[in-house]
């Protein structure tokens, strides 16, 4: 039997610059993450549509969800084969596009963990790794999308 879970947040939109969306130009496209408990994200649109790029937007969310996702079962799933990890990081990247309506998607993403692993490592095995995760990782298993990885390993 499967089991059920419920994921929380709460978005508030603070771009209401005293007219609501009444003008089109009048409103930021501005809004907060806020769960309760945790740090308040602030966030915009997209740059390309006008948003802060200095704000997280939610193409940037869900290709970080993607990419976090991954490395928690890659540490998992590492740690079952006998694969030590000793470092971590990801410059994952979503490929989009948008249609002459405006209304757009992700058509693929590239996750490039690199990865420092301790000496000795099987790297085959450290490879094999990747493969076995979009079976498990949640995010994964929910896009519409391909997910391809080029991982980079580092010998400690």
């Amino acid at each position: 039997m499967n089991v059920t879970h419920d994921f929380d947040a709460k978005v508030v939109w603070t771009g209401n610059q005293g007219t609501g969306n009444a003008r089109y130009q009048g409103y930021a496209r501005t809004w907060e993450v806020r769960t309760p408990g945790k740090p308040v994200i602030k966030c915009s649109n997209d740059p390309l549509l006008g948003g802060n790029p200095q704000l997280h937007n939610p193409e940037d969310m869900l290709i970080a969800a993607l990419s976090a996702c991954h490395m928690l079962w890659y540490l998992h799933l590492a740690h079952d084969a006998g694969v030590v990890v000793l470092g971590y990081e990801d410059d994952p990247v979503g490929h989009g596009e948008s249609e002459p309506s405006g209304a757009g998607r992700f058509v693929s993403a590239q996750l490039r963990p690199r990865i420092t692993v301790a000496e000795g490592t099987d790297l085959a095995r450290a490879e094999a790794v990747h493969h076995e995760i979009h079976k498990v990782c949640f995010i994964a298993r929910s896009v519409a999308f391909p997910v391809y990885y080029a991982a980079r390993y580092v010998i400690a």
